[in-house]
């Protein structure tokens, strides 16, 4: 089954008068672009977060973020008390003022006013952001894995149409050869020149060679059939999706470059449109 690498995952959590919520945004990518953020306490984690998200996310452009809130009264920055006076008794000399009020609101401004005091994280702490972590990744799997479920429909019904297209215009192959035969046996006619009858079957089977598509139709078959089977891979396989597709716009390009009929071209050119439909969609898939 395919995964979607487009996503969102999200868990929360009270403990010891904050709230941490963690959450996990995720976009198509060439490969894996990992963007953490943590509040500065927990950046002893982030390698082990990195390693985490690297392993169980595989691809995509992942945006991970922890939000801390303070739910108690304990205010989470300090005024530097030294610090604000020396800046006041500063400022009275440069503004020649005794407006204290005015002062202390230029002071808290100033570098250092205000002081955060690190916090250590002990065990149940470090324990509650990892199991916060793996819920939201948890839960973008598994919005990965539904968006997965659409995907594979939408897939299906793609290839679908093409079976039905590539068997519609091998229905139109004897009508192409026909005509091309008769235009030929009409030009050689408008020429009024003797021409040896086997010599000229023996060119004209030579030249409808040239247009034949079976060798393509057998390929692009085993090609529709082998996506199929893809799809039903259990490892991840956006990428051999991709290469899939690109073997199978090959041989529809080949059919239409020896079609030499308005109406099987018409079936190659909605073929294409097919095709450019299933290759938009795999830029989505893991």
């Amino acid at each position: 089954m395919i995964h979607s690498m487009t996503g969102f995952g999200k868990a929360s959590a009270q403990l010891d008068g904050k709230k941490i919520t963690v959450e996990i945004k995720s976009l198509n990518s060439k490969g894996l672009d990992l963007n953490v953020r943590v509040p500065q306490q927990y950046r002893e984690l982030e390698l082990d977060l990195r390693n985490k998200l690297s392993s169980s996310l595989q691809r995509g452009k992942i945006d991970f973020n922890i939000y801390l809130e303070h739910t108690t009264e304990v205010a989470p920055a300090k005024v530097n008390v030294p610090i604000v006076k020396l800046y006041v008794e500063q400022l009275k000399q440069v503004y020649h003022t005794e407006d204290t009020i005015e002062l202390l609101k230029m002071a808290v401004r100033m570098p250092e006013a205000l002081k955060t005091e690190r916090e250590d994280i002990d065990a149940i702490e470090y324990e509650a952001v990892a199991q916060l972590a793996n819920e939201a990744m948890d839960d973008l799997i598994a919005f990965r894995k539904s968006e997965g479920v659409a995907l594979e429909k939408e897939f299906l019904h793609r290839i679908a149409n093409i079976m039905t297209l590539m068997n519609e215009a091998l229905h139109l192959d004897g009508e192409r050869l026909q005509t091309v035969k008769t235009r030929l046996r009409t030009a050689v006619a408008e020429l009024k020149e003797a021409v040896d009858e086997n010599r000229f079957e023996q060119e004209l089977i030579f030249y409808l060679e040239k247009y034949d598509i079976t060798e393509e139709k057998v390929r692009l078959e085993n090609h529709l059939n082998y996506f199929i089977e893809t799809l039903a891979g259990q490892e991840a396989n956006g990428r051999k999706l991709g290469f899939i597709a690109q073997e199978m716009g090959r041989e529809i390009n080949t059919m239409g470059s020896k079609a030499n009929h308005a109406g099987m071209q018409r079936l190659v050119v909605q073929m294409k449109d097919e095709l450019e439909k299933i290759k938009e969609q795999i830029l989505n898939v893991l």
